[in-house]
């Protein structure tokens, strides 16, 4: 195509662009326009002609998708598009490209690194020695090698925390329902129920994505399952968890613990910072939290960036990107697939 393409980069005072975002949309020649989006109006107002979204963090509502009569191809910079409406983009003949492995490694690490914080009681002990107290007790504490990790969702992260914790001799289950039940699998992991891995695990790691059959998969129900001495490690998405019940059980000893790094009733996204009157902030003990950031790494944030741009430029170019979330979308301009440029 050769007229000059209009993408609206959002969440850029967040998240703000780089210059190799800008080097690759200027190999099209884009009029890129920056704006962070935290509304709904913001949007229309400056992004309604826009022909490309590139999307970090912001909601892009199907209310708003059918007014921007000009756009072709919504890129989201990251891995989930829950805030995405997919299906009216779907239907309006958008393609929605998504980066599932941009940050794989970081999210696994940042797992791998809640549970052992937990394990290790790390806020507590750092607590002790502030104070000028020496512990008493170790008791809760045990070795990870003789623990159960349980991984609800067994994608790309789910596989890569199990290499981790493996490697520590844990014990690992995953629920997942591309798993068949049993041990015979590829990754020497044991392949469970929703009620046995949650009455069976030490730590339970949430890492699938949030659908309507997952929103609140864990709630107070859920939680009376677990073990008493149980652990709940959040690095997949808020609204996995009713987070009321969450502290909840925390609070009342339902379960020992929780790690968090993901929020519902938390937009750790706010340009002007947040609000701390949630129930997790009353908690001083047994509930780490960390802002959402186990994905972040300089190198993850690049790849980001850069691939979510490069997807803009191959749509405009008539190809499709890498990684397209709605397949069966019939796009508004003809696209070829890759691996036909070489028949």
């Amino acid at each position: 195509m050769s007229i000059k393409p209009i993408v609206a980069r959002l969440n850029a005072v967040t998240f703000p662009m780089i210059d190799a975002e800008r080097n690759i949309l200027s190999s099209i020649n884009a009029d890129v326009v920056e704006l962070e989006g935290a509304t709904d109006d913001e949007i229309l107002e400056v992004a309604e002609n826009a022909d490309a979204i590139m999307i970090v963090s912001a909601y892009l509502r199907g209310t708003v998708i059918r007014k921007l009569s000009n756009l072709k191809m919504i890129s989201r910079l990251g891995t989930g598009t829950d805030k995405i409406d997919i299906d009216e983009a779907t239907r309006l003949g958008i393609v929605v490209a998504n980066l599932p492995d941009f940050s794989t490694e970081e999210v696994a690490d940042h797992t791998l690194a809640l549970i052992l914080a937990s394990a290790r009681r790390l806020k507590y002990f750092e607590g002790c020695i502030r104070g000028g107290q020496r512990p008493l007790s170790v008791a809760g504490i045990h070795r990870l090698a003789v623990q159960t990790l349980g991984i609800i969702g067994f994608g790309r992260i789910g596989k890569a925390v199990a290499k981790r914790a493996l490697a520590f001799g844990m014990k690992v289950m995953a629920c997942d329902p591309t798993l068949a039940i049993g041990k015979n699998n590829e990754w020497n992991v044991e392949a469970v129920d929703l009620e046995t891995i949650l009455s069976q695990s030490d730590y339970l790691s949430l890492l699938c994505p949030l659908t309507a059959g997952t929103r609140e998969i864990i709630g107070m129900k859920q939680l009376r399952m677990m073990k008493p001495t149980a652990t709940l490690i959040n690095t997949g998405r808020g609204e996995l968890v009713n987070e009321n019940d969450l502290a909840l059980a925390v609070t009342t000893g339902v379960i020992q613990g929780a790690a968090v790094d993901v929020f519902s009733g938390i937009n750790v996204f706010s340009e002007n910072g947040f609000s701390t009157e949630h129930p997790y902030f009353t908690i001083e003990d047994h509930l780490l939290l960390t802002p959402h950031v186990s994905a972040a790494s300089e190198e993850a944030l690049a790849v980001a960036r850069t691939d979510g741009a490069q997807a803009v430029v191959d749509v405009w170019n008539g190809l499709y990107p890498r990684h397209v979330v709605n397949g069966n979308v019939k796009p508004k301009i003809p696209l070829r697939h890759r691996h036909k440029e070489n028949n």
